[in-house]
């Protein structure tokens, strides 16, 4: 006979998550849970957290999960299990028990925040946005400035809606605790990027390269040419990269610092093997001399093929943390960004958006001669002659599949104008949310 603590639940959708636990498949059992949608009864979700949390060791969940389950109406419950979701990273199990929370708690502050932080885990902005203006307007008591008002500003940008943001932006008073400054310096800088980008792009729900600006302070050099009208609107999901691609990343790099006014006097080669070869190539391009990355180095470029290849390296994490803070003139270009799940610092200028990606050096699926798809060997020359490759390679855009917008070299060298005046100004901090825009994603 099963406990209470091991029945499965009643709901089928979460007796499928049950099953998956009962084969070990906990990963499995999450994304059911994902999939049972939000309107499941939340002493069972709980109950099936509970097993979930136990199965990976995570004891701050699985006592929080119980003590929902045991009392599924506390609203001091809800939100300790809203709130052990999110430090968790299962946000979308956070989002139903902590609105529940918010209702049962009569708007305390508290748990609005911690709402709004599982949507924007979720990217879900607008209804981080809904929540914070139903609060502000059934609770101005108890709306302060710092965080609410600002978090109303954030998910507004992030959400597409720059007229909201900008009126509730014209509210906020200075911040009286300096833990706050940076924060409203950083929103200073994304509507003052706003202001410049919408003098040259539409700012419109499929505008990536404007909502990249606007959101991170990246200028994005291309954008995928397949599946546009599909939803991917300018991203690539899983690429394998090429020395065509490189080249036109580098000189979509060239014309930014042309119509910028940015004069580097060098290329900064970073110690890892991807980030070698592009540097090499990009000191080419760029006609300026090559070397070593070295820490508050101005009026340089630093080029990483992908910041996350960099993080990676030996050192790798230290390199990071110096590239945060921007030097004077320091422009860092990475070629790919992953934008699913961005590297810890931003770079001022980017090649391309990716879900994945395979370097052109890299080991690359190929089709064999039995016609099989197998992998094949990297290239192991040395990185001057493959970045000798690049500068030589064909920068014709690819024509892709006719679906996408043209992706001119006036329309970028029009837009790198108009944002000069705000580009390069702050730090680099990492910017989880892929914004306004969607794009389509696998899994």
């Amino acid at each position: 006979m099963f406990s209470r603590r091991n029945r499965p639940p009643k709901s089928p959708e979460l007796r499928t998550a049950w099953d998956s636990l009962e084969s070990g498949d906990v990963p499995g059992a999450l994304r059911q849970l994902r999939a049972a949608g939000e309107d499941q009864p939340l002493a069972q979700v709980a109950q099936v957290v509970r097993r979930a949390a136990d199965s990976a060791g995570f004891d701050d969940l699985a006592e929080a999960a119980a003590a929902l389950a045991a009392d599924p109406d506390s609203p001091r419950a809800l939100h300790g299990f809203g709130y052990a979701c999110v430090e968790r990273g299962v946000s979308y199990l956070a989002v139903p028990a902590l609105r529940e929370a918010l209702r049962r708690s009569e708007g305390a502050p508290a748990v609005l925040r911690e709402l709004v932080s599982a949507y924007e885990d979720e990217g879900r902005h607008r209804d981080a946005v809904d929540a914070l203006t139903a609060q502000a307007e059934r609770h101005a008591g108890r709306f302060a400035d710092w965080p609410d008002r600002y978090l109303l500003v954030f998910n507004a940008v992030m959400a597409g809606d720059l007229d909201l943001a900008r009126r509730v932006h014209a509210l906020l008073d200075a911040p009286e605790n300096e833990v706050w400054l940076p924060a409203r310096d950083r929103q200073n800088q994304v509507l003052a990027r706003a202001a410049d980008a919408e003098r040259a792009a539409p700012l419109d729900p499929s505008d990536l390269r404007g909502w990249q600006y606007v959101i991170s302070g990246t200028v994005l050099g291309t954008l995928s040419p397949y599946g546009f009208a599909s939803g991917m609107n300018g991203r690539y999901a899983w690429l394998q990269d090429d020395v065509d691609q490189c080249l036109r990343g580098l000189l979509r790099l060239r014309a930014l610092l042309e119509a910028t006014g940015a004069r580097p006097r060098s290329v900064s080669l970073l110690p890892d093997r991807d980030s070698q070869i592009l540097g090499l190539a990009a000191a080419e391009v760029l006609g300026l001399p090559a070397e070593p990355f070295e820490s508050g180095r101005p009026d340089t470029v630093v080029v990483a093929y992908d910041l996350d290849g960099l993080a990676a390296h030996d050192g790798g994490p230290e390199l990071v943390g110096d590239l945060f803070e921007r030097a004077p003139g320091q422009v860092l270009h990475a070629h790919a960004s992953c934008w699913t799940d961005p590297p810890a610092i931003t770079a001022d200028s980017v090649g391309l958006l990716h879900q994945s990606i395979v370097a052109p050096w890299a080991e690359r699926l190929r089709q064999g001669a039995d016609g099989a798809v197998e992998k094949g060997p990297a290239d192991a020359r040395p990185a001057a002659e493959i970045a000798a490759g690049i500068v030589a390679a064909d920068p014709a855009p690819d024509r892709g599949d006719g679906e996408g917008p043209a992706d001119t070299d006036a329309e970028f060298t029009a837009f790198a104008t108009a944002v000069r005046g705000t580009w390069l100004r702050g730090d680099r901090a990492r910017v989880r949310s892929a914004g306004p825009v969607p794009s389509s994603r696998f899994t």
